[in-house]
């Protein structure tokens, strides 16, 4: 055992967890702890990629952009702490290690280092609407089993759709389509 709370299998594996709220079976505790890995190691890429965009996107509309990612970056970050605390609230160990990331992903990292602002905005637009497809499908998977971590991932998922609907903004042309 590797911690209080949570039995760790030889494989790193969560295990059932020794406790979790009143409630709530420890069955369902594991497998919204599960869940709700998953969309940590979801936003803590998120937050990284935002922050390496940030550095890295030049050209016209530069300032604008550098500007508008470092609130989005802070506000992730603040997603990220409030996912792992819910893990540890319901007896789960939260994994923030650069490897449990990596480990937990099923998607590709970011592709782009220095780039225009045009083609880091499409990709971003591209790695939120993953983010947000994959929160809709956490939020609709342990909705009836956890009503409040239900409600902190639709409070993630409006805050997630705001800031793709800014990225979106600086491509859309007058008539609201998306530009190449």
């Amino acid at each position: 055992m590797t911690r209080v709370g949570l039995v760790v299998s030889l494989f790193g594996k969560q295990a059932m967890p020794t406790y979790t709220v009143p409630g709530m079976t420890k069955k369902d505790a594991t497998s919204v702890i599960k869940t709700l890995s998953d969309r940590l190691a979801s936003l803590i890429d998120l937050s990284l990629t935002l922050k390496h965009v940030h550095w890295n996107v030049v050209g016209e509309g530069f300032i604008a952009v550098h500007k508008m990612l470092d609130p989005q970056v802070e506000a992730v970050r603040s997603m990220v702490d409030e996912t792992a605390e819910r893990i540890a609230t319901l007896g789960g160990v939260p994994k923030g290690t650069p490897g449990s990331v990596v480990e937990t992903r099923s998607w590709d990292d970011y592709s782009l280092d220095r780039a225009t602002v045009v083609t880091h905005l499409h990709q971003v637009e591209a790695v939120y609407s993953g983010v947000i497809e994959d929160h809709r499908k956490a939020q609709d998977s342990i909705g009836d089993t956890d009503p409040v971590s239900e409600d902190m991932l639709i409070g993630q998922l409006a805050k997630l759709e705001q800031y793709q609907w800014f990225v979106r903004a600086h491509l859309e042309n007058a008539e609201g389509e998306i530009e190449s």
